[in-house]
């Protein structure tokens, strides 16, 4: 197959961003990308949404905070980056010289000035297509999810930063909320371009041994293969009542995930946890996606976008 069909076959378009295939890596799971590219072409990829970024720097949540759990893992790192300025200057050029593709810039907050002033920074730089907002980090106090799980303050963070920014924004939401289209349908009537959903559960686990919590900051983000259905029925409320693009995310790991979550409505599909257990998953479900569409008669990704 020439490339040309095998691109026509995989691409995607997110508000009038082309991606040669729908298969990002998730914020906080590929870091930057230069140190996957150590691992393999990282060109191969739809783009990559980069670690969570905030003003100023921070170095996270007390260790330890990554656990294993079964059918997936629970996380809470507490967005540690090293601040919008040292992205631009140091990991962006950094991420350029192995990644080609469009870039989603994944950025977060603690008071709706700082998204503004991070959006409007990220906004300027080039190779950065789309800025995904982060209302839904779980493990951090007084920001991300705590935006998240209000329609008003949706609204109120999406107006502010599209006042600033020219690339498309998509809100990323938490799924710990009781009605998702509700939060879906306050950042579209803010103004927000697509959405991307879900970022992780709340969850806990506790060392029956030492009879204290797994993580030190006692309860974290649930994520891995055990989230994935309710990432797909929220993806699905959402797709069919909200109007705009959606990225579907949550317990993804192989190609025919990527497929049915398409079905459920998503055009792209981020793979987060996979990549902690594997980091060659992205590359084996872009590599396994093509003979998985000619099993299921499919002629192209585009096709079967919210077909469900």
């Amino acid at each position: 197959m020439e490339m040309t069909d095998m691109n026509k076959k995989l691409s995607v378009t997110l508000s009038g961003v082309t991606l040669q295939n729908p298969v990002v890596p998730a914020s906080g799971c590929f870091g930057f990308g230069y140190g996957m590219a150590e691992y393999y072409d990282i060109d191969i990829l739809g783009s990559i949404s980069f670690k969570g970024t905030t003003r100023d720097a921070r170095f996270g949540n007390p260790l330890p905070r990554v656990a294993e759990c079964p059918a997936g893992m629970i996380n809470s790192v507490g967005l540690q980056n090293p601040g919008i300025d040292a992205v631009i200057a140091e990991e962006l050029p950094r991420m350029r010289e192995v990644f080609h593709q469009p870039i989603i810039a994944n950025i977060s907050g603690f008071s709706i000035d700082e998204y503004v002033e991070c959006c409007e920074k990220i906004d300027k730089e080039g190779q950065v297509a789309i800025i995904e907002l982060n209302v839904s980090c779980p493990n951090v106090h007084g920001g991300g999810m705590s935006f998240g799980t209000c329609p008003g303050s949706i609204e109120e963070v999406v107006k502010e930063v599209k006042k600033v920014i020219t690339k498309p924004l998509y809100v990323k939401l938490t799924p710990n909320v009781t009605n998702i289209v509700e939060m879906g349908q306050a950042a579209v009537n803010a103004g927000a371009d697509g959405l991307c959903l879900i970022n992780t559960l709340l969850g806990m686990r506790i060392d029956v041994k030492t009879r204290r919590p797994v993580i030190a900051n006692r309860m974290g983000g649930f994520s891995g293969p055990a989230v994935f259905p309710v990432a797909v029925r929220m993806v699905n409320q959402v797709a069919h009542s909200c109007g705009v693009p959606v990225i579907g995310c949550g317990g993804v790991t192989t190609a025919t995930d990527v497929i049915e979550m398409m079905m459920a409505g998503a055009t792209a599909v981020e793979v987060g946890a996979a990549n902690l257990v594997n980091p060659y998953a992205c590359k084996e479900i872009i590599e396994a996606l093509p003979s998985e569409m000619d099993r299921l008669g499919i002629d192209a990704l585009s096709d079967i976008v919210g077909i469900v």
